[in-house]
């Protein structure tokens, strides 16, 4: 088996937008043009959220029952999201700064709580110093390999061109069109150059320093579009060599092997778990409308039999090795996806199903903030709402449904480091087995508007969360779940 962190096959994800989770006053802060906490978002604003405010918050968490915490980007950048790095290290101002991110470490860690830290690795902004140094000095900087310039621009046969956020790349690339190299042609976001060794020892030197500064992992943006499996062997070295518990996770939308053979991540966003189970737990549900604008997405969401999922469950699982599977991190959506209700159009039971699934597999559940209290939200920016702290706000009843969900998988090991088999599926009902020694659990789904009747093999059980009439007979156990349900049973 690959050697994974043993801590995430245990832990409970709560992924955090630093601009929209909670805000602490701070001196200074009546001065900052931000927008009011309840304004809908917009693309370019900025509501205040800190570190501060997350640290205010770690009760709320610790009580859901959250063990880990992955952030969004938190160093220092022009844009709310914080994907447009230009100081990596130093936390934005604006979050609080380091001392914030050391007291929230000290937080967070007396509480066991751990804290995963996204590296923007692949791009950078046009205000970091080495591509800002470049273009005010460009054939004679010391930086001029750190990105991919146009050489007429570096030797002065082109001018710069004038370029905005809203510029488009129209037959022709950026290169040539802004006169560097750009991710996805935006021309916010200068491609790093990893070929440079320059380059190399930066991101790793990075990586190493916040690590030793006491965070306990890496989510990587776009890691495949470093298109280099020797770059990202010598980052796991460096990064376990001071901490071989450290997590590395990749944003991966797809089969990922390549990069989970053990010698380079430990596992990537489980983003074909999410498709799949918007496919079946909503099936007619679905809001069509929505998955038309869904990036990568929409090729690929579809309603599903239970048949269809799950088989594509087993897949999927088929992919990799055990190890890697009970590190997955699974999510049922996140900053770059509508939510999960939304999606749905808000039929609460689609996400409850889905979630109880999500707790009851290998990998590391994650709740994007506010779904937990019913928060809904279309692509960016509407996903990225501030959080509603009056709790007449919340969903009280699904703040408890994923209270029991947490629940149930912390006191059942079984749920965490089990073999996962699929016992039963049909057009509308799918069951799910884990078994670990003496142990096993079934969680049995039924997505249809009526009572179905599922037969599973088995001898004396009990109902651990949910509600069926059961009989247990010599060789099987007969249920009859209630529409739109998910029950879970030990036998």
């Amino acid at each position: 088996m690959i050697t994974t962190p043993e801590w995430v096959k245990h832990a409970v994800f709560y992924q955090i937008f630093p601009d929209r989770f909670a805000r602490t006053a701070q001196p200074g802060e009546e001065y900052l043009n931000l927008e009011s906490w309840a304004s809908p978002p917009s693309v370019y604003g900025f509501k205040g959220g800190n570190l501060f405010g997350v640290i205010d918050k770690l009760d709320y968490l610790q009580d859901l029952g959250i063990t880990a915490i992955y952030f969004n980007p938190i160093f220092a950048s022009p844009a709310n999201h914080r994907y447009h790095t230009y100081d990596y290290y130093n936390v934005d101002p604006l979050l609080g700064g380091n001392q914030a991110l050391a007291e929230l470490l000290q937080e967070a860690h007396e509480r066991e709580i751990r804290i995963v830290l996204d590296g923007v690795f692949n791009h950078a902004s046009r205000g970091f110093w080495q591509f800002n140094h470049t273009l005010e000095n460009k054939k004679d900087s010391p930086y001029i390999d750190w990105f991919y310039f146009d050489k007429d621009r570096l030797e002065g046969r082109l001018p710069w061109n004038a370029y905005s956020d809203e510029t488009q790349v129209e037959g022709e690339g950026s290169l040539k069109k802004f006169g560097y190299q750009a991710w996805w042609d935006l021309p916010a976001l200068p491609k790093l150059n990893t070929n440079s060794p320059a380059v190399r020892q930066f991101i790793f030197d990075v990586a190493e320093y916040w690590i030793n500064f006491g965070i306990d992992g890496w989510r990587l943006d776009v890691p495949e579009e470093i298109d280099d499996d020797i770059f990202w062997q010598e980052f796991r070295q460096k990064v376990k060599a001071i901490n071989p518990d450290a997590y590395i996770v990749g944003e991966i939308w797809h089969e990922s092997k390549r990069w989970l053979q053990g010698d380079q991540f430990d596992a990537v966003m489980n983003y074909p778990i999410t498709i799949a189970s918007l496919g079946f737990f909503a099936n007619h549900r679905l809001n069509m409308n929505v998955m038309e604008r869904l990036g990568n997405y929409r090729e690929h969401v579809r309603p599903m039999t239970g048949f269809e999922f799950s088989e594509r469950i087993k897949e999927i699982y088929n992919w990799y090795d055990p190890g890697v599977n009970q590190a997955q991190l699974n999510l049922l959506e996140s900053h770059d996806t509508p939510r999960f209700i939304t999606c749905v159009n808000e039929d609460k039971d689609s996400l409850k199903l889905a979630a109880l699934f999500m707790f009851t597999i290998p990998g590391a559940p994650t709740i994007y903030y506010g779904s937990e209290i019913g928060l809904n939200g279309y692509m960016d920016p509407d996903c990225r709402k501030s959080f509603p702290w009056d709790e007449h706000d919340w969903d009280k009843e699904l703040f408890s449904y994923f209270q029991d969900c947490i629940t149930l998988r912390a006191e059942n090991p079984v749920l965490r480091t089990g073999e996962l088999n699929i016992l039963q599926a049909d057009h509308d009902t799918c069951t799910i087995e884990r078994t670990l020694e003496n142990e096993r659990i079934l969680v049995c789904f039924n997505t249809a508007d009526e009572p179905r009747q599922i037969v599973v093999p088995g001898k004396e059980s009990n109902i651990l969360y949910g509600q069926a009439d059961i009989i247990n007979r010599d060789d099987q156990i007969e249920l009859q779940v209630g529409p739109r349900q998910g029950v879970v049973i030990k036998g």
